[in-house]
C-alpha cells in the first residue's frame, strides 16, 4: 500500500550482508536447503530492521501455527481431524524450527495437504455423477471459524456434497428463473427441470477442473510463500514476503505500467486464453490478437522452435511472452474462428490508464467546478522523473484551472496508498510551504517531511471524498489538509487507519555468494507516520468532517479489524502554519447535515448497509429448492426496494476533462467508451453530488473567494 525509500535501510543491509554470510550460510543447494536459507534470512532481516520486533517464543508459535493451517485450508475443505492431530506436535516448537532454520513443520503440512488435495479430486466426480435432489429439507453452515474438521474421507465427502449441492442450488435456481421466464417465447427451448439440474452439475464439474489445475501447477515454492507469510505477518499485517513473480505484480501496481505486450491471459482446460486487451499496447496499437484467442506457443525468434505452452503453470507462460520494450516475440495462435497462425510482437511499455489521475469539469447554471480522480499514488521508484501521481495532480488541477473552475474535489475513495513522495508534492499544490507528515523509524529516530515550495497551484475551495478503503498515503494527504484547515473531508465515519511506512528489501542484496537463484523480497514495517498534529493515523484514520451512511456502515473494515496492527500512539506535533480559515464552514456543515438527514437516499443506503450486514452474519443456509428460492425472492424484494437508489441522477453537468486525453487521437477514440461510463457514474454518484453542493456553500462567501490568512490570525504550533 505505501512505499518510502531510505538511504539508511540500503546502507544498513550493507553492514548486514558480511555478517550473514560469514555466520549464517550452511546449506547446500536443493530446494529444501533453500527454504531453510530464506527462513533464517527472512528472521534475521525481520529482527534487525522490523519497527517493532517481536520475540519468537512459544506465543508466536501458535500464531504461526493457526494462521498457516487457516491459510492452506480455512474452509477446512482438504484437512482430516487426524491430519491436526498430526501437526498439533509442532504447535509449540515452530519457534525453535525458525530459531534452528528447521522447516519440518511446513514439510509435514505441505505434504499432508498435498494429498488430501489428491483425495479430493479422485471423489468430486463421483459426488457430481448423482442428481442432486433439491426437495429435501436440508441445511448447510458456512461458519466455516467454528466448523469442525471431518473425522474421516467419508465424512469429507458429505461435507463436500453439500458444498457442492450448494453450488448447483444456486445455478438450478439461478437457471430455472430464466427458463420460467422463456416459456412464453415458442422459439425458445424450454428445458424440464432435470435438464436444468444436470446442466448446473456440468457447469461445477467444469469449474473444479480449472480448480485442480490451478493447484496440480503449485511449486512447492508457492506453498513455502504462504508459509513465510504465515511467519512474517506476525510482526503486522503489511509485512510480507514476496516471491520473484508477486514482487513483479506489486511493482506493476504501484508504477501503473510494465513493459510486454499488453494483453491479459487466463488459463482454461489447459490453455492459455486472451481475456483482455489493454488499450494503449502493443497488441491492442496494431490489433494483433484479439479476446478469447488461444496462444498455443511461444518463441523468441522466426527461428527458434515454439515452446508448446499448454501444460506450464501460467506464470511460466507469461514469464516467455513479456520482456523488455523494443523486443519481439513470436506466438503461435489460434484465432476464435479456429484458423491458427505466428503472430510477431514488438514488445513496449504498457501503461494501466486506470490507475492513473483523470478529472471531470462539473457545471451548474452559472458556475464551474472541478473534479479530479486518484485511484493511487503512482510512481516509477526507478526514475521518479517518469510519470507519476505527484506531476499528473498537477497537469490536472492546471487544466481545470483553465477552465475558470469555483471549487475543486479531489476523489480518493478506494485508493489504497502508494509512493510517500508524491504525498507531499501534492499537498504542497495545496500549501505555501510546512510540514506535511512526520516519520518516525527504527531506534525512534524522527524525520519530518516538508513541502518547501511556497507557491500554491490551488487555493480555492476544496473538498476532500473518502471512505473506508482511502488508506496511506491518503490518508496522510487528507489528514495533512485537514490539520492546516486547508480542505474538509466527506466520507465514512473514519479512513482506512493504516499508519505504517514500508520498505521492499530485496533479499538478494542481503546475502552474497548466493547459489539458489531468486531469493524474492521482504516488504518490511519500517516506520510509523504522524499527522503534523502529532496524533498517528494507526488504527484510528481519519476522521470525517462529514459524514456519509454508504452499505459498509455495519461491516468491520479497516486496519483495527486485522491481526497483529501496531498500536496507536502519538508524538510532539511540529511547528506549523494552520491560519488558513475555511469560511463559511459551519453553515456549510450544517446546511450538508440537514440535506442528507432529509434525503431518502441516504437514508435507503443505511438500510442497504443493514441489510449486508444481516446477510453477512446469516451463515445457515437451505438446501431445498423451495426454502431456498424463498429466501432468495424474500431478499430481491428487499433489495428491489432498494433499487430507488439506482435511480437517483445529480443535477449537475459533468463533462470529461479533455486535459485527461493522450495525445494520440486513435487513442482518444478507443478511450471514449471508457471515459463515457465514467461520467455516467459522476451523474449517479450521490456521494459527489452532496460534495457539489457543500462545495457551492463553501464559494458562495465572498472575500479572497474562501480563504483568509490575515497575520493577525496566525496560529503557529509548536
Amino acid at each position: 500500500m505505501f512505499l518510502r525509500i531510505f538511504g539508511f535501510i540500503i546502507s544498513g543491509i550493507i553492514s548486514l550482508v558480511i555478517y550473514f554470510e560469514v555466520s549464517n550460510v550452511n546449506f547446500s543447494s536443493d530446494e529444501p536447503n533453500k527454504d531453510r536459507l530464506l527462513v533464517d534470512l527472512v528472521s534475521y532481516v525481520l529482527d534487525k530492521l522490523h519497527y517493532d520486533p517481536q520475540i519468537i517464543n512459544d506465543d508466536f508459535s501458535i500464531k504461526v501455527y493457526d494462521d498457516f493451517i487457516h491459510a492452506v485450508d480455512s474452509q477446512k475443505r482438504f484437512l482430516l481431524k487426524s491430519d491436526l492431530e498430526l501437526f498439533s506436535q509442532y504447535r509449540l516448537s515452530i519457534d525453535d524450527q525458525i530459531n534452528t532454520s528447521e522447516i519440518t513443520f511446513f514439510n509435514v503440512v505441505h505434504e499432508t495437504l498435498k494429498t488430501r488435495i489428491d483425495e479430493v479430486e479422485s471423489f468430486y466426480n463421483e459426488i457430481l455423477e448423482v442428481p442432486f435432489n433439491f426437495q429435501i429439507n436440508e441445511e448447510i453452515n458456512l461458519d466455516y471459524e467454528n466448523l469442525e474438521y471431518a473425522e474421516n474421507t467419508n465424512e469429507l465427502k458429505k461435507i463436500w456434497r453439500k458444498r457442492l449441492k450448494l453450488s448447483a442450488l444456486d445455478g438450478y435456481a439461478s437457471k430455472k428463473e430464466i427458463n420460467d421466464e422463456e416459456k412464453e417465447d415458442v422459439e425458445k427451448k424450454i428445458l424440464s427441470d432435470s435438464e436444468i439440474e444436470k446442466e448446473s452439475r456440468t457447469s461445477i464439474v467444469n469449474n473444479l477442473k480449472d480448480f485442480f489445475q490451478f493447484n496440480s501447477e503449485l511449486e512447492r515454492a508457492d506453498w513455502f510463500s504462504i508459509y513465510l507469510n504465515s511467519i512474517v505477518t506476525q510482526f503486522d499485517p503489511h509485512t510480507s514476503y514476496f516471491a520473484p513473480e508477486a514482487k513483479e505484480i506489486f511493482d506493476q501496481n504501484i508504477s501503473g505500467k510494465f513493459q510486454g505486450i499488453g494483453a491479459r491471459l487466463f488459463k482454461r482446460n489447459q490453455q492459455v486464453e486472451i481475456s483482455e486487451i489493454i488499450i494503449g499496447g502493443p497488441v491492442w496499437r496494431d490489433n494483433l490478437l484479439n479476446v478469447g484467442d488461444i496462444i498455443i506457443a511461444v518463441a523468441q525468434s522466426i527461428e527458434e522452435e515454439p515452446i508448446e505452452i499448454s501444460l506450464m503453470k501460467l506464470t511460466d507462460a507469461t514469464d516467455l511472452i513479456k520482456g523488455e520494450k523494443g523486443t519481439n516475440v513470436f506466438l503461435t495462435v489460434k484465432r476464435v474462428d479456429g484458423g491458427i497462425e505466428q503472430v510477431e510482437i514488438t514488445r513496449d511499455v504498457v501503461e494501466l490508464e486506470e490507475t492513473y489521475a483523470k478529472s471531470s469539469i462539473i457545471k451548474d447554471d452559472s458556475n464551474v467546478y472541478g473534479l479530479i480522480n486518484l485511484p493511487r499514488f503512482y510512481v516509477d521508484f526507478a526514475d521518479y522523473g517518469e510519470r507519476n501521481a505527484a506531476s499528473d495532480i498537477k497537469n490536472e488541477i492546471l487544466g481545470l484551472k483553465s477552465k475558470g473552475i469555483n471549487g475543486l474535489i479531489l476523489d480518493l475513495r478506494n485508493n489504497g496508498g502508494g509512493s510517500l513522495k508524491t504525498v507531499v508534492d501534492i499537498t504542497g499544490f495545496f500549501i505555501e510551504k510546512g510540514p506535511v507528515v512526520q516519520v518516525k523509524s527504527i531506534g525512534g529516530r524522527k524525520e519530518i517531511l516538508r513541502d518547501n515550495d511556497p507557491s500554491v497551484i490551488w487555493d480555492g475551495p476544496l473538498v476532500i471524498l473518502v471512505n473506508e478503503f482511502s488508506a496511506s498515503a491518503s490518508e496522510i494527504l487528507a489528514a495533512a489538509l485537514q490539520d492546516y484547515n486547508r480542505a474538509i473531508i466527506l466520507g465514512s465515519k473514519q479512513t482506512y487507519g493504516k499508519g505504517t511506512v514500508q520498505n521492499v528489501i530485496d533479499l538478494n542484496n542481503v546475502i552474497s555468494g548466493n547459489t539458489y537463484g531468486d531469493l524474492g523480497s521482504l516488504k518490511i514495517t519500517t516506520d510509523k507516520f504522524y499527522r503534523v498534529n502529532g496524533g498517528s493515523t494507526q488504527l484510528e484514520g481519519v476522521k470525517s468532517d462529514l459524514i456519509f451512511p454508504n452499505r459498509y456502515s455495519y461491516i468491520d473494515i479497516g486496519e483495527k479489524d486485522l491481526e497483529n496492527p501496531l498500536s496507536w500512539d502519538k508524538i510532539d506535533p511540529a511547528k506549523y502554519d494552520n491560519s488558513v480559515k475555511i469560511f463559511n464552514y459551519s453553515q456549510a456543515i450544517t446546511n450538508s447535515i440537514d440535506r442528507i438527514s432529509q434525503n431518502e437516499y441516504f437514508s435507503l443506503i443505511d438500510q442497504h448497509a443493514k441489510l449486508i450486514k444481516s446477510k453477512q452474519d446469516d451463515k445457515t443456509i437451505s438446501l431445498d429448492y423451495k426454502s431456498y428460492k424463498e429466501d432468495r425472492e424474500k431478499f430481491k424484494s428487499q433489495t428491489d426496494k432498494l433499487k430507488i437508489i439506482e435511480e437517483f441522477i445529480t443535477p449537475y453537468l459533468f463533462e470529461w476533462n479533455e486535459n485527461n486525453l493522450n495525445s494520440n487521437s486513435s487513442y482518444n477514440d478507443d478511450m471514449k467508451e471508457k471515459r463515457d461510463r465514467w461520467i455516467e457514474t459522476l451523474e449517479k454518484d450521490i456521494y459527489v453530488d452532496e460534495a457539489m453542493n457543500l462545495l457551492k456553500d463553501l464559494s458562495s462567501f465572498n472575500g479572497n473567494d474562501i480563504l483568509s490568512q490575515t497575520n493577525q490570525e496566525r496560529i503557529l504550533i509548536d
